[in-house]
């Protein structure tokens, strides 16, 4: 694709990057065929290619409106199209760059602009997020029906285990995960324990930045990550092994440290450093010896959601579906894995009538061979899917802790 940025951007190194990304598009189509809005809208503008040319006019000095943000904004990042480009196009950074350019051009309506600033403030602060939830929880029965399916019930962790290995494995508590589904992080350590690997969480190390980022407020982003950074440190030094994602939309993020801190003279090596030792659980598992880790499938038939984030960002697509297989567990068939469940961090929030029909869609898709429950790898994904479903919903790493 040919390109002639407007200077504006043109000398900014994020205008450079997104060049490069334009230029390597050839604009074939065969992302339309994978974009859960281009299938559900069956709007170009609302498809990859179409948002490609949306932000290579806007870079090139074209006025943008904000039907081109709702067109922007109607995207999931879910990146399945960077799964099915043959050129290797960076669409979600690509994306990430135009939103926070559009975003400064172009100022969001008060209403918009308020939701995004409440949402980047609660979200992240697990604290403050504790809280809440827990109000909500207490209040469930007397909410309104639409409000109450969005609150996740009161979930209980297992006991971390006591003992203490020579395997050293970091892991990130991460923000919603400890209130929303605290026995993610427990099932993992425990896990682990039976292979002889000791899990351990930095409690200065928050939210992976992920949140922050996606809503165009970068700085605060970037700011997050130097803090985990900071955070992990000590234990890297020391010569934890490797950095374990329990939830995969922050290890897609945390996997991307040593690009966006690139040119940070500071942080540079260590973010670099960072990405390195960072791994998906079942990536990681995938490499131990499992045998010790046969199971009683008392779970029945299960269905294994793919998260996008996982699948799309960090390529780890059918490793989980390994990693139980050789654990014991059935599989349920489960069709269209590639699509995403409407879940997108914020995404729900923000375009909720889009979300709830890829819900609906997901959930069919899942469904489709009567799964006993529903695993996925993402807390998002997770909180967002046992709203509608039928069947129990939990973290895949709790069949193996059973």
């Amino acid at each position: 694709m040919q390109t002639n940025l407007v200077q504006q951007f043109a000398n900014t190194t994020e205008g450079q990057e997104a060049e490069a990304i334009l230029r390597a598009c050839v604009h074939c189509g065969f992302c339309t065929a994978t974009c859960p809005t281009y299938q559900e809208l069956n709007d170009e503008r609302d498809g990859p290619r179409g948002r490609i040319y949306l932000m290579k006019m806007f870079l090139e000095g074209a006025e943008v409106t904000e039907k081109t943000r709702e067109h922007l904004d109607r995207c999931l990042t879910c990146r399945s199209c960077e799964t099915t480009c043959p050129s290797g196009v960076k669409y979600g950074r690509l994306l990430d760059i135009s939103r926070d350019l559009i975003d400064k051009e172009l100022p969001r309506p008060p209403k918009e602009k308020w939701m995004r600033w409440a949402l980047a403030r609660v979200v992240p602060n697990r604290v403050l997020f504790g809280y809440l939830l827990k109000l909500g929880q207490t209040f469930a029965p007397i909410l309104p029906a639409k409000l109450r399916a969005k609150v996740p019930p009161k979930k209980q962790a297992s006991p971390w285990p006591a003992a203490s290995h020579n395997r050293i494995v970091l892991a990130l508590a991460g923000c919603v995960q400890p209130s929303a589904t605290p026995n993610t992080n427990a099932a993992a350590a425990r896990v682990l324990d039976k292979l002889g690997i000791t899990m351990v969480e930095a409690p200065e190390a928050g939210c992976c930045g992920a949140v922050n980022y996606h809503l165009s407020e970068h700085e605060k982003g970037l700011e997050r990550m130097r803090q985990n950074i900071d955070a992990w440190w000590p234990a890297i030094e020391s010569g934890a092994e490797a950095l374990i994602m329990t939830a995969s939309g922050c290890g897609a993020m945390v996997q991307d440290y040593g690009h966006l801190l690139r040119n940070d003279p500071v942080y540079a090596a260590k973010a670099a450093k960072v990405s390195e030792l960072c791994t998906d659980l079942g990536a990681f598992l995938l490499e131990q010896d499992l045998e010790s880790l046969k199971v009683q499938n008392t779970s029945g038939k299960v269905a294994f959601h793919c998260p996008c984030t996982l699948q799309h960002a960090m390529k780890q697509s059918g490793v989980v579906e390994q990693v139980l297989t050789k654990a014991g567990i059935s599989l349920a068939i489960t069709k269209d894995k590639h699509l995403c469940c409407g879940s997108a961090g914020t995404y729900s929030v923000l375009q909720p009538e889009l979300s709830q029909k890829l819900l609906g869609n997901k959930l069919k898709a899942l469904t489709v061979d009567n799964p006993d429950c529903i695993v996925t790898a993402n807390v998002g994904c997770q909180m967002h899917l046992e709203t509608k479903a039928q069947v129990p919903v939990q973290h895949w790493i709790e069949l193996l802790d059973q």
